[in-house]
């Protein structure tokens, strides 16, 4: 089968495109999906460098991605839920840049959402609900939400607007209509950001989500008075030094079934319209090194979606 494989950890130079890599067999509960699209995230640079083992452990010959969306080809001893044919959403247990992979955990794809919609949403949707939890977030509530505008802040802006929390969200000032749009109060990066979110939220704010990463953790705990005391109201998906700051890192799914049933209420939403994942690019396989290139850059509006 077609996929994209790499040897040793490094740059994008290290993934090669191949023709022969042998089909996996789905063992007892897997199943077999033939791949139509696949998300990139910038968890699979990280992972190409070798800066997340702690959470996703690389066995060599590796094939990278995490996220998929394509039809169920084979069933492994004891599948009762799934069949042949099913159009599914969810996340592989061997890489999803690959025209075949094993299927992990799994949703029903609606009929009305395309290919590529149904790949950006998995790791997007499953990181805002698992962080939002965390964090304890109810109505009435003001988010501050760093990095509003990449993928998993969208769409944990859409999520939370929903549920009745009011979200000040950073980004680019080129992002702040679309912010708005979601119905964020959007307020620019960069030096004197912690005195911008005071003044969109002059009553303070209860939560910080970090989806950027960039330093960002002592002013997050600055908004919320200081003082380890206000640190579980802070969590991170991107800064690195978390520990250093008595601030939880979350880079692991949930439970399977609740990541399931929540995955699949999410696809539902999506397919009505009311969550949507912005699409960047649509990409060959083969073209994949230079898709990791552009997630890595940090410039891309929207998700890169790769197709075997």
């Amino acid at each position: 089968m077609e996929a994209i494989v790499y040897e040793e950890f490094g740059g994008p130079e290290v993934l090669r495109h191949e023709t022969g890599v042998e089909r996996p067999e789905p063992g007892p509960g897997e199943v077999r999906v033939k791949v139509a699209a696949v998300g990139v995230n910038p968890v699979d640079w990280k992972r190409r460098y070798g800066w997340v083992e702690e959470f996703y452990p690389t066995t060599f010959p590796a094939v990278p991605g995490l996220e998929f969306a394509g039809t169920v080809d084979a069933l492994g001893e004891g599948v009762t839920d799934l069949a042949v044919g099913d159009e599914v959403l969810g996340w592989t247990k061997t890489g999803a840049y690959a025209e075949y992979a094993l299927a992990g955990t799994v949703a029903p794809k609606p009929a009305g959402l395309s290919w590529e919609a149904a790949a950006a949403l998995p790791v997007a949707g499953e990181t805002a609900r698992r962080v939002l939890d965390l964090l304890r977030v109810r109505e009435g509530e003001t988010l501050f939400l760093h990095g509003a505008a990449g993928v998993v802040g969208s769409v944990a802006v859409q999520l939370a607007v929903a549920a009745g929390i009011t979200v000040v969200g950073s980004a680019s000032e080129s992002n702040h209509a679309y912010l708005r749009e979601l119905g964020a109060i959007p307020v620019a990066y960069g030096d004197g950001l912690a005195d911008r979110v005071r003044a969109a939220a002059p009553e303070g704010v209860d939560a910080v989500f970090d989806a950027a990463g960039h330093g960002v953790l002592p002013v997050a705990i600055g908004l919320l008075g200081g003082g380890d005391a206000v640190k579980e109201r802070i969590v991170t998906i991107a800064a690195t030094d978390a520990a250093e700051h008595g601030i939880v890192f979350s880079g692991v799914t949930g439970e399977p079934d609740a990541v399931r049933r929540g995955l699949a209420a999410q696809a539902r939403l999506a397919v009505e319209g009311a969550l949507t994942v912005r699409l960047a690019e649509t990409l060959p396989l083969k073209e994949a090194a230079r898709a990791q290139e552009a997630s890595e850059s940090g410039h891309v509006r929207g998700k890169i979606v790769l197709i075997p």
